[in-house]
């Protein structure tokens, strides 16, 4: 089968890390008789610099004519001085708006072989930890209208969250498909006792719910949810809430996971189409010094695979591969703690992770 990849490196360590999950996919390929064909634009930091702006208009097109997109990360200190409207941040927004990329996937997994590494008690995972945080991605205060202004009590500014019961429905509807694949348990995050945007979402995923008579769904506020994260947080399956809530939350769970650098996300639309991404940043202080873990944006790749190519043989693949690595001891630095890491570990870099996720894929 032939796919068209549109790769947006990005900006830090994104060339890095995006470079090793291309290798991954391209042992994919030679196994299985696929074709994969990166084709390479430019978004974020890099962008500004080589165009002036963080989103050119060929990098939409595209993306828009790929089958699917793999992006690193975005942004670093040295645009910090470039205009909030024009932020290499705002690339992201952007794609995801003329993407209309609605639906964020982001799995928040305890690995067996890392579990030393998560800073909850021991008690707390035991057995391990899966869950899936589905976040809306279109709509909501960073898409709201926004002001900023000065009165007679100095500069004020406002972001206003703004929900549609379309908005909030199709998002409802991808969670609760997600759940019918997993433990068929949703968890709605809102602050309904608060915000009327939050009432209505609340309305209208138990409406969604009618429609899923298998699935157990219960509502949380964002308080009590982030607090229930870190205090129990194997009672969660699948926890669909709003763009701000979800970014938030997301960010919570993937540190009960005990790195963020293990981390994959999908950003999907209607059909099949999709935009997939560690959930790291970009992280300019270790950039091009061979210690970015690579095995979030491996497992991006994968999570490709198998939502927008239908290719699930593969898939699995990929992530037992990354297992392996992990099994057989070998940590990229951020998944080295301290003197309760077990013995016999050894630190690898970027490169040769790369080179053992694919070596094992024969």
């Amino acid at each position: 089968m032939n796919f068209k990849i549109a790769i947006i490196k990005g900006d830090g360590i994104g060339p890095e890390v995006v470079t090793e999950a291309m290798k991954v996919l391209s042992r994919v390929a030679e196994k299985y008789g696929h074709t994969f064909d990166f084709q390479e634009v430019l978004a974020g930091g890099c962008a500004i610099d080589a165009y002036g702006e963080c989103l050119p208009q060929s990098t939409i097109d595209t993306a828009k004519a790929a089958d699917a997109v793999l992006l690193g990360a975005v942004g670093g200190p040295k645009w910090d001085d470039v205009p909030g409207d024009q932020r290499p941040e705002r690339a992201l927004l952007g794609l995801r708006k003329e993407l209309a990329l609605f639906a964020n996937l982001r799995p928040a997994i305890l690995y067996e072989e890392l579990s030393q590494a998560c800073p909850l008690k021991p008690e707390l995972v035991r057995g391990g930890l899966d869950l899936l945080v589905v976040r809306e991605l279109t709509g909501g205060i960073y898409f709201g209208e926004k002001k900023t202004g000065e009165d007679a009590d100095g500069k004020y500014a406002y972001d206003i969250e703004r929900y549609s019961e379309k908005e909030i429905r199709r998002i409802a509807q991808v969670a609760f498909d997600m759940a019918m694949l997993r433990s068929k348990k949703v968890t709605s995050v809102d602050k309904a006792n608060v915000l009327d945007s939050s009432r209505l979402w609340r309305a209208v995923v138990n409406d969604v719910a009618k429609d899923y008579p298998e699935v157990e769904v219960n509502h949380f506020y964002v308080d009590n949810a982030a607090m229930q994260l870190v205090r129990d947080p194997r009672q969660f399956d699948v926890i669909c809430t709003s763009n701000l809530f979800g970014d938030i939350l997301s960010d919570e769970a993937s540190q009960v996971t005990g790195s963020i650098g293990m981390l994959p996300s999908a950003s999907l639309t209607t059909g099949n189409f999709g935009m997939y991404e560690p959930v790291h940043g970009s992280a300019p202080d270790i950039a091009g010094q061979n210690k970015a873990n690579p095995m979030a944006t491996i497992l991006s790749a994968a999570m490709m695979l198998r939502y927008t190519f239908s290719l699930k043989e593969e898939a699995d693949d990929i992530e037992a591969a990354v297992r392996s690595v992990l099994a057989d001891g070998y940590r990229t630095p951020d998944l080295l703690s301290n003197e309760s890491d077990p013995e016999g570990l050894r630190q690898i870099g970027t490169v040769e992770c790369g080179n053992l996720i694919a070596d094992r894929i024969y």
